[in-house]
């Protein structure tokens, strides 16, 4: 006797098909195995289907029975696959009659049967809508992030024996209805906003800059100058996610295991801070089951290194590669799976060891070789990377009492959407968003210079010996500078206040 359930599993943060087979033999010996390259959660299965269904009377278990995860050549990992296992022995031992090749069914179970949540659903049920399977089971906690995707008919089952009566017939199930229209209402709120912090143009021009052509950004100051607090308000100036980022940016904590309500689509552009004794692996991501890290978490939004140089030099130069790329692919035994890492990098850093090198409050105690020490843990390289440095000063408390109050976030966030917009027309045909994601064809193409703006950029080239890594990224400053003004070509001005926010002899 012989049954076929189909399922899925992740590769990546994408869903990959499987088809669950089952044989049952009339003759020999019993057992029980599964095929098909499965990790242990897949092998501990045969216990756990083994128990829910002896605990429901179904005893099946006097007859050989071999599970096929097919195809057999691509490594599974996962507990979702109890549930399939269990309704195809069902099947072909005749308990269920009806042809489930519409259906796509996930689910871990529990020894008595109960249904638990698992991780990847949204993944796995848009593999099914894009390949006309059109009908998901799954365990109740998981309905509303399946129902992400319209286009399938979504089942939630809190035991087995819901599962079984449902496709026996024996009680009608409806098919779970998503409120799109008061999802769709629900605001993304901020909690912290720019209005909050005072004085600090340089570095609140630089923030909006980097906002509106989502550029790599670091700030430099003294404990206490307000580094972290701008950081901090920097998603609260950027505009609201598109579908396509919230849908991809859901599936990445999804395959994490990192979302809290499952209903929700991410609409905040994720903030990630990890804390400066970071692994490589927490980082990029990996781990025995290839996770992603915090530069896949990020993705869509922003990845904030505080004190940055506290960071070891291993984990800042990794960072290289996925900086550029903007994927990341790690490589374990028997699989190689690729992440999205479409962060925007913004990083806080002391000018020196003690903190208060230039600090009109307090002086600094650290000798020139310390300083030279501390600093060359940003190397060359990974500082051609970064688009906008700016420096951080401290201000006085009497100032801090008589300056107003900034702009507050929503008038920024205003002026950021304004650039977005005039990037997403320019780039309608070329598949990216952002004046920061272009090629060195498409520098060539959209930033166009003024003669004097040109005169400009070369004689800062010749004395300052700009590689052509920065150069590049100095011409993507400019432009944004540009849109921001509503520009069509790059000034003068734009050219200046992009070098004045790059030139090693101004920041490093």
């Amino acid at each position: 006797m012989f049954a076929k359930i189909n399922s899925s599993y992740l590769y990546g943060i994408s869903g990959v098909g499987v088809e669950v087979e089952c044989d049952v033999s009339s003759y020999g010996l019993p057992s029980f195995s599964i095929v098909g390259l499965g990790d242990n959660a897949i092998k501990e299965s045969k216990d756990r289907v083994k128990s829910a269904l002896k605990n429901l009377d179904y005893n099946y278990f006097n007859h050989p029975i071999t599970i096929n995860l097919a195809p057999a050549d691509m490594k599974k990992e996962g507990s979702h696959f109890d549930l399939p296992i269990a309704i195809s022995i069902l099947k072909a031992q005749g308990v269920i009659e009806r042809n489930t090749d519409d259906f796509l069914i996930l689910g871990e179970l529990s020894l008595d049967g109960t249904l638990r949540s698992v991780t990847g659903v949204l993944s796995m049920v848009e593999y099914a809508a894009i390949n006309n399977i059109n009908k998901i089971i799954l365990p109740k906690g998981n309905v509303e992030e399946a129902a992400l995707i319209p286009e399938v008919e979504v089942y939630g089952f809190s035991s087995l024996l819901e599962v079984i009566s449902f496709l026996r017939g024996d009680e009608i199930f409806s098919p779970y209805i998503r409120d799109y229209e008061s999802r769709a209402e629900q605001s993304v709120l901020y909690e912290a906003d720019f209005k909050d912090v005072r004085g600090q143009f340089q570095a609140r021009r630089a923030a909006e800059i980097s906002a509106s052509g989502m550029h790599n950004f670091i700030m430099i100051g003294s404990p206490g100058s307000g580094k972290t607090m701008i950081a901090r308000r920097m998603p609260s100036i950027l505009p609201p996610m598109t579908l396509q980022e919230s849908l991809e940016s859901t599936k990445i904590h999804s395959v994490a295991g990192l979302i809290k309500d499952s209903g929700s689509l991410i609409k905040k552009r994720p903030f990630i801070s990890p804390h400066h004794t970071s692994s490589n692996i927490a980082i990029i991501g990996g781990g025995s089951k290839a996770s992603p890290g915090n530069v896949s978490l990020a993705s869509g939004g922003i990845l904030f290194l505080d004190e940055m140089l506290e960071f070891s030099r291993s984990v800042l130069e990794v960072l290289r590669q996925p900086m550029e790329d903007r994927y990341v692919t790690i490589a374990r035994a028997g699989r190689t799976v690729t992440y999205p890492a479409k962060f925007m990098l913004i990083g806080a850093m002391n000018p020196c060891p003690c903190g208060y090198l230039g600090d009109s409050r307090k002086q600094c105690t650290c000798t020139q070789n310390m300083i030279e020490r501390y600093r060359a843990k940003l190397s060359g390289p990974m500082l051609d990377r970064i688009d906008l440095i700016s420096k951080v000063e401290a201000v006085e408390y009497k100032d801090l009492m008589d300056i107003k109050e900034g702009e507050s976030s929503d008038i920024i966030r205003e002026r950021v959407i304004k650039a977005h917009e005039i990037q997403n027309m320019r780039f309608k045909d070329e598949n990216i968003l952002f004046n920061s994601e272009m090629n060195e064809s498409m520098v060539r193409k959209y930033c166009i210079l003024e003669d004097d703006a040109l005169k400009t950029m070369e004689t800062a080239m010749n004395k300052y010996n700009i590689s052509a890594r920065s150069y590049s990224k100095i011409l993507k400053t400019s432009r944004t500078i540009a849109d921001m003004a509503e520009s069509d070509k790059i000034k003068k001005i734009h050219i200046l206040e992009a070098l004045s926010m790059k030139l090693p002899d101004n920041q490093l």
